[in-house]
């Protein structure tokens, strides 16, 4: 299988190209991404822990999937994919918001992203994929904050980027 490529996007998230993922992350290029917020129903967040054998963030927790549209392939379409593929389940998903955020790695490579936040609903254990995941957890959203202040060098940096959104987006809107 050929290398997987992203979307370049310029800043209103209309597609200028296509690109190899690992070069768009060493230019620290603009790319559509996505990520998943699944929530059960007493309102906790389903987490993932990154495997440990990941090039970048290994064992680091993270929200519950996230990557990158292929051409062609909706929002919501990419999420269902990748949950599947990651956390072995899928749920009906709502894009809740986007924006654009640049975050550098320690091995050299930059996630800048314009980033489709999603949300889930889903209650049972999910059958993760130990490519992807090593374990996972549901925690409530205030246990998630309190945490992330206290140890924010178990989290990944993205999620802490993206937690802050859905956390400002949670307290403006009722879902």
């Amino acid at each position: 299988m050929s290398e997987e490529k992203v979307i370049l996007v310029n800043e209103n998230d209309e597609p200028i190209g296509l690109m190899a993922k690992m070069e768009a992350h060493e230019k620290a290029l603009l790319h559509r991404a996505f990520s998943v917020f699944i929530v059960n129903d007493q309102g906790e967040i389903m987490l993932q822990q990154r495997a440990h054998h990941k090039y970048h963030s290994p064992l680091l927790w993270t929200n519950t999937c996230c990557s990158h549209q292929r051409e062609g392939e909706s929002n919501i379409e990419a999420g269902k994919r990748r949950l599947q593929e990651e956390m072995g389940f899928t749920a009906e998903l709502k894009e809740l918001f986007h924006f654009i955020y640049k975050a550098p790695f320690d091995n050299g490579l930059t996630e800048h992203e314009l980033d489709h936040v999603m949300i889930g609903y889903y209650n049972d254990a999910p059958i993760i994929n130990p490519d992807e995941v090593e374990s996972w957890k549901w925690m409530s959203v205030e246990a998630v904050k309190k945490d992330m202040e206290l140890n924010p060098e178990v989290y990944t940096v993205w999620f802490k980027i993206i937690f802050d959104e859905f956390y400002h987006f949670l307290e403006e809107h009722t879902l």
